[in-house]
């Protein structure tokens, strides 16, 4: 069963992380871990026994009401558990709790900055988007759906390790059963007026590729607009969809780092955007590292468990 790390906070951003990836499990059976990650001085980050008195017996029970909440927005069919990690910034616990349970996704929720954009990278999430070793889930503002994902797109680029997302794409579509809508964006204001007609050539030539795996279910299209973000409002995107991106060639191999154009794509996107680390192919099996404190935490299935 895959497992998804949600970066999970009693705020919108967090209610909307755990609907994406409950999108994201239903599809094919995978289980969440609501994580809520506490300054490592915290008196409950585990560094310490659980209070039983006072104002850090409160905060105590103020964090398991927090878990509770988070674990009641879980549809019954979806097994999740909530945990709480100590770490020196929210990114690093994230991060550090997805490659011990193995997971194959961080999922969050857009940051809180601006009224206009359906996304906003917070802090949170500009330490995901440039250091995560897993793929990256963001929802955008506002994002209430359950329901499972019924399309993938996967934006399609002729730079080095281009492929690493596409090969990604072609085995999440295979393993859910879904259509995959191969997309390459060209802004029309591009000092180079071959831009686009090589962009189809080289489309065709992916879609080829693609369709050895996915006969009938893969389509292709190269969106144009005077900028980036013009070729994304131009397009006709799907309630159930979520778009995946590879990280910049500037990336290290197995690590992800947001481009230029995938951060003008994530201001216009009306769909998740899930970044993929350069060279990243699965993730990795879980790992029993006793470095890592394990705290108690909930169920919505067992009760009280041990992580």
């Amino acid at each position: 069963m895959r497992r998804y790390v949600v970066a999970y906070t009693a705020t919108d951003s967090g209610r909307e992380a755990v609907n994406l990836a409950t999108a994201l499990a239903r599809r094919q059976g995978g289980s969440l871990d609501l994580v809520m990650v506490l300054p490592e001085s915290s008196p409950y980050s585990g560094a310490y026994p659980r209070p039983e008195s006072g104002y850090d017996a409160i905060l105590s029970q103020q964090i398991q009401d927090w878990l509770a909440e988070g674990l009641s927005l879980v549809p019954d069919d979806v097994t999740a558990r909530a945990h709480v990690r100590p770490a020196e910034s929210n990114a690093e616990g994230l991060i550090a709790a997805a490659e011990e349970f193995g997971a194959a996704l961080i999922v969050i929720g857009a940051g809180r900055n601006s009224v206009f954009r359906r996304f906003s990278v917070g802090t949170v999430a500009s330490g995901l988007l440039h250091a995560s070793t897993v793929p990256v889930a963001l929802a955008p503002r506002g994002y209430r759906r359950t329901e499972p994902v019924t399309r993938i797109t996967v934006g399609v680029g002729n730079r080095a390790g281009a492929d690493d997302v596409l090969h990604v794409a072609l085995d999440a579509a295979q393993r859910r059963g879904l259509e995959l809508r191969l997309l390459s964006l060209v802004a029309l204001d591009s000092s180079d007026p071959d831009t686009a007609s090589r962009a189809e050539t080289h489309m065709k030539e992916r879609l080829a590729h693609a369709e050895t795996m996915l006969a009938g279910q893969v389509t292709a299209h190269v969106g144009q607009g005077r900028s980036i973000e013009d070729a994304i409002d131009a397009l006709e995107w799907d309630e159930g969809e979520v778009m995946l991106i590879g990280s910049s060639r500037l990336a290290p191999q197995n690590r992800l780092f947001l481009g230029a154009t995938a951060s003008k794509v994530l201001r216009a996107l009306p769909v998740p955007m899930v970044v993929v680390p350069r060279g990243y192919r699965s993730a990795p099996l879980p790992t029993d590292n006793p470095g890592l404190f394990h705290a108690p935490v909930l169920s919505n299935g067992d009760g009280h468990q041990e992580a």
